[in-house]
């Protein structure tokens, strides 16, 4: 099959090819619906029903084509889309001398960038400085003009070029990395051992549990960027429409997954008291029952309040207490 040809006309849609990010991706694409096959581990899968392919990237590489606009969507970590952002900043202000802030167009004079589309609530963890437990290293401006290992280069020299303005006196004045003091050596992996083998003082490096920093002999001091999950979508979309749907769908799972339907019988007289412990996300769903005096209620509630809630339920009358779980939502 000539894929380029199977291409033409679908969404692009970047997803993690491996790492911690990746099946819970895929457990939320079954849950929006997002049918594909991905044959003999390629890196591009169509979707079955719906004008869309899947091209699985390394998470680092994602906020790149999203960013340069060939691909629609992605999904990534909130702190590889600021690496790039950074990496961005760095190379317009190389060139044209321009804001910081600012982020360069291309070619055809479409913006560069990403724009978050949703906050998936999976994957959190944190960008942080790390030095050795034993040493005497306490806060990041220890580290200023010393070597620092990391994968995340435009963050880390984002970081260190503010303390060395703050140290400097200069405020918020923006340093260019090439008059940084602190020396920023790029590392693709174990970056954790960087200290330990001499190579760096210290390390910006993601921590989740912080279970491999500790075996490293390493203590964070202090924290980037605190990141998770996030749904990413080019500025200039191919596709805006089926942009939107998508996001739309994954929204509904992402609800879902946070709430429950909790569904019981009240006599009306203590309705507004059932309804303050349950009021819904809008507003509770109420029924008339054949019973003189009693109505039906149905209400989301949040998953992590469900026990408390039935419990205040009870207590103010409610009976027939029922919660079902939510596979998939519309809601505002």
């Amino acid at each position: 099959m000539d894929l380029v040809n199977h291409l033409e006309g679908r969404l692009l849609f970047a997803v993690p090819k491996k790492g911690r990010l990746q099946q819970a991706t895929l457990n939320l694409l079954e849950g929006a619906d997002i049918q594909f096959r991905r044959e003999n581990r390629l890196d591009i899968a169509l979707v079955k029903n719906l004008p869309i392919a899947l091209v699985f990237l390394p998470a680092a590489d994602i906020p790149t084509f999203v960013g340069e606009g060939q691909v629609d969507l992605g999904i990534t970590g909130y702190d590889q889309v600021q690496e790039y952002e950074a990496g961005v900043r760095s190379q317009t202000r190389a060139r044209s001398n321009s804001l910081a802030g600012e982020l360069a167009t291309d070619a055809d004079g479409k913006p560069r960038g990403c724009e978050t589309v949703l906050d998936l609530g999976f994957g959190a963890c944190k960008l942080q400085v790390q030095v050795p437990v034993k040493g005497a290293y306490t806060q990041g401006a220890d580290l200023i003009g010393k070597n620092i290992g990391t994968s995340f280069v435009h963050l880390a020299e984002q970081y260190f070029a503010r303390l060395e303005a703050e140290q400097a006196g200069a405020g918020d004045a923006p340093v260019t990395p090439r008059k940084l003091k602190t020396k920023i050596i790029e590392l693709s992996g174990s970056v954790e051992a960087a200290c330990a083998l001499g190579v760096a003082d210290g390390i910006v490096d993601l921590v989740e549990s912080g279970e491999t920093m500790r075996a490293a002999g390493l203590k964070a001091i202090d924290t980037v960027v605190e990141t998770s999950s996030i749904l990413i979508k080019s500025k200039a979309p191919a596709h805006p429409d089926m942009v939107d749907l998508i996001a739309s769908r994954i929204r509904g799972v992402i609800t879902a997954q946070k709430y429950v339907l909790c569904q019981y019988n009240v006599p009306r007289s203590s309705l507004h008291k059932a309804t303050a412990v349950t009021p819904g996300k809008r507003a509770a769903t109420v029924t008339q029952l054949d019973e003189e005096g009693w109505v039906a209620v149905s209400s989301m509630v949040e998953k992590k309040r469900i026990a408390p809630a039935m419990d205040e339920l009870v207590k103010v009358g409610a009976t027939d207490i029922l919660v079902l779980d939510i596979h998939n939502s519309r809601v505002g």
